[in-house]
């Protein structure tokens, strides 16, 4: 029989903090304290992981130079951002720190700090800590926090999709500075303005992605029969633009004027499936399309044989886009996350400010959360990892087998 008490003393925790105090030390010690306090009494933070806005301005690489020690815990992992979230609450504007801690018993937590290297071959990644050598955890899942200047994350994806195939990757890339070197990014007590860093968790914890690219579909889903390298010559034998004509000819004038503005198409990211749903598909801008050949133009290279379907975006789509996958991972009930939001949603593109902060909290609770505004999200789509715009990306933390319990809960007792 399982002791349920042990079993709850032994479930991951987390605790999640903010403060907007102008001095960033002291804003750093007191968003730490109010995350602490939503640990267990006396539990110890295996994991922090802190993001801090850019309008704190020249305070911010100082300050996060000896980040381990100044909260005392070793596993930890930053980096500055245009604006972060904690909460219900997004701070888009002004100085604010927000940190997150887990209490992770049981799990395996390896944090480190990467750099490209270019090589005749292509290129390699250096930096993994010497304990991911003799093996990968189980369940293992990563969140990476990267540089776009300098880190080639389309690079690194298809690399671990070799190395690691299933491995989920949810991070996002730093935002606070628009040139290279502008950026601050912490591993444990490593400080750079370059590469990436992040951390593996596995065994007795796992990552459950959330990917909201903010899209709905329209029209029905068709195979690309003629196809060069990010141009789609061919849907269903005819041309690509007259197919898209016929799906414009069939909806109504609220998704028509959204084609007019706001035009992406989805490909599946796995063809194994006898239909396709919200989530099935990794979206991409329509770029462009030529009336005289009838081919469309599209942000992504894509081939013949895939199967796509045009999608439409608007602050209301993207809406409930996020509310229908979060209620889907509302159960089991993660003990934190972390949210990797586009700096092009927020305010650019809600009408109301707080709107992923506040989706997070009314769909899973008053749970304890960070995140920050990136240039990129990374998250997969499938079972396969990919770097998305316009995206919520989120990592939900919950005990090993947690979702595989709350299936084994659902299902109704045999009979005898």
């Amino acid at each position: 029989m399982v002791d349920s008490a042990a079993a709850f003393r032994e479930a991951p925790r987390c605790g999640a903090g903010a403060s907007v105090e102008p001095d960033l030390g002291r804003a750093l010690a007191e968003a730490a304290e109010r995350a602490r306090a939503g640990l267990p009494g006396g539990a110890a933070p295996d994991l922090a992981v802190v993001f801090v806005s850019a309008a704190h301005g020249a305070e911010v690489r100082p300050a996060l130079d000896g980040l381990a020690d100044t909260l005392g815990i070793r596993a930890v992992i930053a980096t500055s951002a245009e604006a972060v979230l904690a909460g219900a609450t997004e701070y888009e504007s002004g100085p604010a720190v927000t940190v997150w801690l887990a209490h992770l018993p049981g799990a395996v937590v390896e944090t480190f700090a990467l750099e490209y290297s270019p090589t005749p071959d292509g290129g390699t990644f250096v930096g993994w800590p010497k304990a991911l050598e003799h093996g990968w955890p189980e369940g293992a899942g990563m969140l990476l926090l990267a540089d776009p200047f300098s880190f080639p994350v389309d690079s690194f994806i298809a690399r671990m999709e070799r190395d690691r195939p299933g491995l989920p990757i949810v991070g996002g890339m730093a935002s606070a500075g628009w040139t290279p070197g502008s950026n601050t990014l912490v591993a444990g007590g490593h400080l750079s303005d370059c590469g990436a860093v992040g951390v593996v968790i596995g065994g007795a914890a796992r990552i459950r992605p959330v990917v909201s690219q903010g899209c709905r579909p329209i029209g029905r889903p068709m195979v690309i029969t003629r196809a060069e390298e990010n141009v789609i010559v061919e849907l269903g034998g005819r041309p690509a633009l007259e197919r898209l004509r016929e799906v414009y000819a069939e909806i109504d004038e609220v998704d028509r004027q959204l084609v007019r503005s706001s035009l992406h198409i989805g490909r599946v990211a796995s063809e194994y499936q006898e239909r396709f749903k919200r989530g099935d598909f990794l979206v991409r801008n329509v770029v462009g399309a030529d009336p005289d050949t009838g081919v469309i133009a599209v942000g992504d290279l894509v081939r013949t044989g895939q199967t796509v379907q045009f999608h439409v975006r608007d602050a209301g789509t993207a809406h409930e886009d996020l509310l229908h996958l979060l209620a889907a991972a509302a159960s089991p009930a993660p003990a934190g996350a972390l949210a990797f939001t586009c700096n092009g949603r927020g305010t650019r593109l809600f009408p109301e400010p707080h709107h992923d902060a506040r989706a997070i909290q009314d769909c899973l609770g008053a749970l304890p959360v960070t995140g920050f505004f990136a240039q990129g999200e990374i998250g997969p789509i499938g079972k396969r990892n990919f770097l998305h715009g316009f995206t919520a990306s989120i990592a939900l933390l919950e005990a090993a087998g947690a979702g595989e319990a709350a299936a084994e809960g659902a299902r109704p007792p045999r009979a005898g």
